[in-house]
């Protein structure tokens, strides 16, 4: 009986050393919040002096920043850092893109000291992901431990980005689907909108919203009409947040529920719709929106990223190597 015994045994062990093998490299394609710890010890450190540089400066950039990250995901993969080429289509054209990001100076400032420091170690898409966390913790709202280890694209998609990315225009219906796609629930949704309590908006955004929209403060919209006229100044801004523009916190949520959303988008996740009792929560839970927020860009950052030997570290975060 014993060679009946004795294969299966080795049978069992050839098994366990594949699985472990496969199991090894799954994990080492996994993101990981200590990637750095020996490769670039002072990436995160680096990154957060140039981001609280940057935001002490200009305390809009931590929501520009903060938004190139979200404009980035629904792939992670710094594909909308790329300028156009004669041979490739960038993403910053694209139309939630165009004359709206900004912040890709201070991206480079960030990838020039880390090419400095640790050349070739530190991804573009990282950087996005982390400054994006530094944006919030400046401007006092919540921290948490960002996943490290994506890599960069070398192409990118306009096509991509245009029917990706909600507008601003978009209704509750299209919100939900878009987040959806994207593997988000109906309260993810909502806790991630929340980012809208900082940084501003161009009046060609929301022009629409002040001079015909109903379900909007009529004082609200008469004081943003002062800088947003009904023809011309499309570059006018205001607040999205009219309460505290430049604290993260859950002002917003209060701002909906006076209808004081700045955008179409916003105003629609408190309309009579399935979002509104999440507002609500939100607006009297300051702790459960830091909360659900910073574990929805914590999943928005494991969205497909390229890791392992996928895609490339890029030298220069607004061309390929």
């Amino acid at each position: 009986m014993a060679p009946f015994l004795y294969i299966p045994s080795i049978l069992t062990t050839i098994m366990f050393f594949l699985l472990f093998s496969f199991f090894v490299g799954m994990v080492s394609a996994q993101l990981s919040s200590t990637f750095y710890a020996t490769s670039c010890p002072n990436a995160l450190s680096t990154i957060k002096s140039a981001v609280d540089s940057a935001v002490s400066s200009e305390p809009r950039m931590g929501a520009s920043l903060l938004r190139l990250h979200f404009h980035d995901c629904f792939g992670c993969d710094a594909s909308v850092l790329l300028d156009d080429t004669s041979t490739l289509t960038g993403e910053k054209t694209a139309g939630p893109n165009n004359n709206s990001l900004r912040g890709f100076d201070v991206v480079d400032t960030i990838k020039s000291q880390l090419e400095n420091i640790c050349p070739c170690v530190v991804s573009c898409a990282d950087i996005l992901a982390v400054a994006a966390r530094d944006s919030v913790v400046a401007l006092g709202g919540t921290n948490w431990t960002v996943q490290l280890g994506r890599r960069d694209s070398t192409t990118a998609s306009l096509s991509a980005a245009n029917s990706n990315i909600p507008a601003s225009t978009s209704n509750l219906s299209g919100l939900l689907s878009a987040f959806s796609n994207k593997g988000f629930t109906a309260n993810e949704l909502v806790a991630l909108s929340g980012s809208h309590t900082i940084g501003q908006a161009r009046c060609t955004v929301f022009r629409t919203r002040i001079y015909n929209e109903t379900n909007i403060d009529s004082s609200f919209a008469t004081s943003l009409k002062s800088n947003c006229p009904s023809t011309g100044g499309d570059n006018g801004l205001a607040p999205l947040d009219v309460t505290s523009p430049t604290s993260f916190d859950n002002a917003y949520f209060k701002n909906l529920i006076s209808n004081k959303g700045l955008l179409h988008s916003d105003q629609e996740l408190f309309n009579g719709g399935s979002t509104d009792s999440q507002v609500n929560a939100y607006s009297s839970n300051s702790a459960s929106f830091l909360t659900d927020f910073a574990n929805a860009m914590v999943k928005m950052g494991n969205l497909s990223p390229l890791t392992g030997t996928s895609g490339q570290i890029r030298k220069n975060c607004r061309k390929t190597n």
